[in-house]
């Protein structure tokens, strides 16, 4: 009895022990002896990849990462590890169902043109991201340059603020999102190199076939902050790995057009979920109404909406932060991605989207899979700055400047001097 006792207790040491050591292992060798199942284990620099190591077909449907592998095997995890982990049991619409019709009505009044467009401009993306990419290193590191978070570790980040990255293991992949910045079409992306989405047992092919309701559920994405159910205890030290082995990228936007577009997508829009969050606590303090429409159909047919300036209004006030943080489509890049913490290989622009995204999915090795959707005409461009912001007062278009001022600076926007002046 003792003896059988003394051998389940030297199995258990021994497994302790394994697991212990095959984490350190990684962590100081990284994937350099135990490579992840991905064609792409992240290079020096993004202009010089390591030679793509790509998965025989038939294996790329049950890939499975190392990592995953391992801590199923000893922590006897409940989770089936498959190429549709995260698909959805609500399979969506068929096609040709309005849910997979990408030219709806909403769609265009959010500014989407499905044609195609030639870029104008042949840029030196690898001069350009290295400027990007120093710029945010040169800022990060400047002690005279502060603003809120910017000095807390990647440990000290709350794990429900890790929700906008998504993680792609199939192809080492990982995307920060940001609202109001193509992040439809780059959820669409990922979608299909991660088969994260089917339909009718068959993963999406092309983009655009995916519906815009599936898109935004936050089901079909696998994200950090999804990690602790997965993993446990180990969730950040393998987020950790994985953002030293994957490929890192965002995509950003002018913060003041971002906020335009925020606006008329959110407001001028009839969205009942905004309508009764935000329009609706922006009316009553603000317009000083008590008996407003109950659903957002009976306030647009009376022509009651919040205002532009009733918006920055809300942004500025103190009690908005207070009760509640910012939503996502108007909440701070540096909060949403945290750039000072995580080292992004690639930081793309919505006004270059063309030139950045057909350079991105070369430096990802999957260009040949796929291709970036169609762009839509940036209706909301900077030249409307001054049009959206005339019955702004200057205080306010300054104190929003400060609100937002760590974007403009980390991703190299110039400083909105006429706006911000008399």
């Amino acid at each position: 009895m003792t003896k059988s006792r003394m051998f389940r207790l030297s199995l258990v040491l021994g497994s302790i022990f394994m697991i212990i050591f095959i984490i350190v292992f990684w962590d100081n060798g990284g994937t350099a002896n135990s490579y992840f199942h991905t064609p792409l284990s992240r290079p020096v620099s993004p202009y010089k990849p390591e030679e793509q190591h790509t998965a025989p077909p038939d294996e790329e449907t049950a890939y499975l990462s190392d990592v995953d592998e391992f801590l199923d095997m000893f922590l006897n995890s409940s989770t089936p590890h498959n190429s549709n982990l995260n698909q959805k049991t609500e399979q969506p619409p068929p096609a040709g169902s309005r849910g997979a019709i990408v030219a709806s009505y909403e769609e265009n009044v959010r500014g989407y043109d499905w044609t195609s467009h030639d870029s104008k401009v042949s840029l030196d993306q690898e001069i350009l991201q290295e400027a990007r990419k120093q710029t945010l290193r040169q800022f990060c590191a400047n002690s005279s340059f502060t603003f809120p978070t910017k000095q807390r570790s990647f440990d000290d980040i709350p794990n429900k603020e890790l929700d906008h990255l998504i993680v792609d293991d199939r192809h080492g992949i990982i995307y920060c999102y940001v609202p109001k910045v193509a992040c439809t079409n780059w959820k669409r992306v990922m979608i299909v190199l991660s088969e994260s989405l089917s339909e009718r047992g068959t993963p999406y092919r092309d983009p655009l076939q995916i519906p815009r309701e599936d898109v935004h559920n936050s089901s079909t994405h696998f994200t950090f902050n999804k990690f602790w159910r997965r993993y446990g205890k180990f969730s950040r030290h393998l987020m950790k790995i994985k953002l030293k082995k994957y490929t890192k990228f965002l995509f950003v936007r002018d913060p003041f057009v971002r906020l335009i577009s925020a606006f008329r997508s959110k407001f001028l829009l009839a969205n009942e979920e905004f309508y009764r969050s935000f329009a609706v606590p922006i009316l009553r303090r603000y317009s000083n109404r008590t008996n407003l429409p109950a659903s957002v159909s009976e306030a647009f047919s009376t022509g009651l909406i919040p205002s532009f300036t009733q918006f920055i209004q809300y942004l500025l006030d103190s009690h908005t932060e207070s009760e509640k943080p910012f939503n996502e489509h108007w909440r701070q890049v540096y909060r949403l991605c945290h750039p000072c913490q995580i080292e992004y290989d690639f930081v793309g622009k919505l006004e270059t989207l063309n030139d950045d995204a057909a350079q991105l999915l070369q430096l990802l090795h999957v260009d040949t899979l796929l291709q970036f959707p169609p762009s839509y005409k940036n209706k909301t461009a900077s030249s409307w700055e001054e049009d959206w912001f005339a019955q702004i007062p200057l205080a306010w278009r300054q104190q929003l400047y400060k609100l937002y001022e760590a974007d403009y600076v980390l991703f190299g926007y110039p400083k909105p001097e006429h706006l911000l002046q008399d």
